[in-house]
């Protein structure tokens, strides 16, 4: 097992993920199989229960893990599975040790950071990098993202695993890459002091990185290259520019020119094989169309939506057809704006704000022939719309929201939770489809797995009543609802479950692929 380990300085937020899950992509290119780990260094078990506008996107895998983003862009970028093992926080750790304590585990010792909580990291990082592929085989190369920034306290821990673990493995078996700030200042020069300071740092702690990648608005010029090469004692092809990409799918290629592919399998001591150049052809690709795209949010920033954007990416690369996505304040926007894109999103979230203007863009889209995709929050509120407007239920509302009749429920099995972390309906559930519907014809099969997040659903009592006046509830488990559509609309489509969270740049997401040809067809914007 080849370990490669991502840090990072300066400030947060450069971007390490991308990096990490780019190198992973060039890896892949080559024949490689790769898996990936990130570790967050807060002191939750995991991102479930934190607030989305302040940490971004909750990630859901396969197995119900609710985790950071970073591992929404290792499935895109290496088209793999992942499980809650590759997503290591503080919280998971101390609590193992702990446990472990108190079963009386470490036979009377003191138990401290060193060695037992970093022991404990080690055994975390080594598990998930042994983990299996549905094939039975295991990877080759196994990416590390180490959360924060260097010399951040909640980081120490991880980092000085990281050092022990360098000096366990093999020659060859490690790699560190730092990513690093190269700021610009007002005269256009780029400076070289902060990475200097984040690579001083970094040495404070033991660790020598092996490759700096130097994040900036432009190409890292050979001077600049060769003043951190002095500065850092590392050769000069091992400082790779990494400017400012404007597609995230767009970074291996770049990287890719810079050398670190030949940087990697000389350290690695890796056999050079030749590049599958599919990847590249895929991000390159011209556009020939483009729509806009509304989505009605409750949450002004855009990384809580990011499955969202790269799923509609994906769909539109496979059509040739640019994607762009107008963010409607749910609060705020006037009905009139509606009238102006070629089709309208209703994403998932929680809470009772924004739900009226959600519901009105619900509307607005069934009356007037607007390609509608509604997902989570989005399927169930389009139930709601559709028992008001169209079964004369005037108070239909979800139990979530207060009092009403509600035709959305609490899920039978949330009547006993009292603790909100990892207790939603999580992960991986099998939906079937009925014969002759939208959802037959998006999916092609009879049977499909897909990721959920959710605590309500459908309420049984007014399933007959919505399907009588011509809803169609065309996926189910059970007795659940799984998706819905509108016969007769060009596109009026809602899924219970997230599409996003399985859509890859190489295998678009059915429900994203019907909805951004849905909105080619009905083009209105230039």
């Amino acid at each position: 097992m080849k370990y490669i380990f991502v840090t990072g300085g300066v400030m947060s937020g450069l971007g390490k993920g991308i990096t990490a899950a780019s190198v992973g992509r060039i890896l892949k290119n080559r024949g490689y199989r790769v898996t990936a780990v990130k570790i967050d260094p807060y002191l939750n078990i995991d991102a479930g229960t934190m607030n989305p506008a302040q940490h971004g996107e909750v990630f859901v895998l396969k197995d119900g893990s609710e985790v950071d983003l970073d591992l929404g862009n290792y499935e895109r970028f290496l088209d793999i599975e992942l499980t809650a093992s590759h997503n290591i926080t503080t919280g998971k750790v101390y609590r193992t040790v702990i446990d472990k304590e108190r079963r009386g585990d470490f036979l009377g010792e003191t138990v401290q950071i060193i060695p037992h909580i970093t022991d404990q990291i080690k055994a975390c990082i080594q598990q998930a990098a042994e983990e299996e592929f549905p094939d039975g085989l295991k990877a080759d190369v196994c990416l590390v993202e180490v959360g924060g920034t260097v010399g951040d306290i909640e980081s120490m821990p991880f980092l000085e695993a990281v050092r022990q673990m360098r000096g366990g493995l093999p020659e060859h078996d490690y790699v560190l890459i730092h990513v690093t700030l190269v700021p610009e200042d007002a005269m256009g020069d780029l400076k070289t002091k902060p990475t200097q300071h984040s690579v001083k740092a970094l040495r404070e702690l033991g660790l020598h990185a092996d490759i700096i990648v130097c994040r900036s608005e432009r190409v890292v010029g050979a001077n600049t290259k060769r003043k951190i090469s002095a500065f850092c004692d590392l050769p000069i092809s091992a400082v790779i520019s990494a400017a400012t990409a404007a597609d995230t799918y767009e970074v291996p290629m770049e990287m890719e020119k810079e050398g670190i592919a030949d940087v990697l399998s000389s350290i690695l001591g890796l056999e050079k094989k030749e590049t599958d150049p599919s990847w590249y052809r895929l991000v390159t690709k011209e556009y020939t169309n483009r729509v806009t795209v509304a989505i009605v949010s409750k949450y002004g920033i855009e990384d809580v939506y990011i499955s969202i954007k790269e799923a509609l990416k994906h769909a539109g690369r496979a059509l040739s057809t640019e994607v762009k996505i107008a963010w409607l304040d749910a609060e705020r926007y006037e009905r009139c704006q509606l009238k102006d894109y070629d089709g309208i999103l209703i994403p998932g979230g929680f809470g009772k704000r924004g739900i009226e203007g959600k519901i009105e863009a619900i509307k607005f889209a069934r009356e007037n022939n607007v390609p509608f995709l509604g997902l989570c929050l989005g399927f169930q509120l389009a139930t709601v719309e559709f028992a008001r407007n169209r079964c004369g239920i005037a108070d239909a509302t979800s139990e979530e929201f207060g009092e009403g009749s509600h035709v959305i429920a609490l899920l039978p099995e949330q009547e006993s939770v009292t603790e909100l972390g990892g207790t939603m309906r999580l992960g991986d559930y099998t939906s079937d489809i009925r014969d002759g519907t939208l959802a037959m014809k998006l999916f092609g099969q009879n049977q499909i797995v897909e990721r959920h997040r959710h605590r309500y659903e459908v309420n049984p009592r007014y399933i007959e009543k919505l399907e009588k006046e011509g809803l169609v509830f065309s996926a189910t488990n059970k007795n659940r609802m799984e998706c819905l559509e509108l016969p007769g609309h060009p596109f009026f489509f809602a899924t219970q479950f997230h599409p996003e969270f399985k859509s890859r740049p190489t295998r678009p997401s059915p429900p994203y692929l019907g909805f951004v040809e849905a909105c080619r067809a009905n083009k209105r914007t230039t």
